[in-house]
């Protein structure tokens, strides 16, 4: 007689357009990183998401999914999408990404399949429900720089760069059970205008928003701007992010089978 088999869930990774290889070839491409995170803590079976614009089949992909990981990237979301001004000439841009990540996430959220944001995906989060984006945080007065640290070793620009103060009572401030915490920083872009539904989980120091949530009525959806999938392995809060959003997503998949609704994070 065959032992009953545990089905993981399905976890969506999203793609980034790269060129690889002598020719340039155009790749969909995701940091291993996300994808042992997912195999190794959410305990999921991880599915890129190509960066394939307008051509993506939105609803096939959440009929199947049963959470998505919108990860960091070095492009930038483009300034039209949220009425800004063009970006500085160079400035890496990704308009495939964009074209199936944004209405990825209003779905997403109006079905309740478990979002988890990160770095470019926070940026994406907040722009695809309504609200704007500050394009080179170092220019601005009176701000942080949180960009990429230039240095060789991926361990020193991985290291911890700023403190962020946690909203008490907070999703945040209960996972990591205090009000102040330590975060890498690599990124230009951050929230100007934070979205309606959004609420905010932690700023840094400069008053910039660093972490959110959807409304709780609207499902389990956070996003955070640093990195917790680069030292999951060593730091007890990046871990728990992930641990997290594994319980929302094994919870979604199980009500969806009852038929049933998904579980905030409030």
């Amino acid at each position: 007689m065959r032992s009953a088999r545990v089905v993981k869930p399905l976890i969506g990774i999203s793609c980034c357009t790269k060129q690889f290889g002598v020719f340039g070839m155009p790749n969909h491409a995701a940091s291993d990183t996300y994808v042992r995170a997912t195999d190794e803590v959410i305990g999921g079976v991880p599915v890129l998401l190509p960066a394939n614009g307008p051509t993506a089949d939105i609803e096939t992909l959440l009929e199947r999914l049963d959470g998505i990981v919108l990860t960091g990237s070095r492009s930038n979301v483009q300034p039209t999408l949220y009425d800004g001004p063009p970006h500085a000439e160079g400035t890496h841009e990704d308009p495939n990404r964009d074209g199936i990540t944004l209405p990825l996430i209003r779905a997403a959220v109006a079905r309740g399949v478990p979002l988890l944001a990160i770095c470019r995906g926070f940026q994406e989060l907040n722009v695809a429900l309504g609200g704007s984006l500050h394009q080179r945080i170092q220019d601005l007065p009176d701000r942080m720089d949180h960009s990429t640290p230039m240095q060789p070793s991926a361990r020193l620009r991985q290291s911890k760069a700023h403190s962020i103060r946690v909203t008490p009572g907070g999703w945040l401030h209960r996972l990591a059970g205090a009000t102040r915490i330590a975060v890498n920083s690599l990124h230009n872009q951050g929230i100007n205008k934070l979205a309606p539904g959004l609420v905010a989980e932690g700023t840094a120091p400069d008053g910039l928003i660093e972490a959110v949530r959807v409304a709780a009525s609207q499902g389990y959806a956070v996003g955070v701007q640093w990195h917790p999938e680069y030292d999951w392995q060593t730091d007890t809060l990046s871990r728990a992010i992930f641990e997290q959003f594994g319980t929302a997503v094994r919870a979604y998949a199980d009500a969806a089978r009852l038929g049933a609704v998904s579980v905030a994070a409030e």
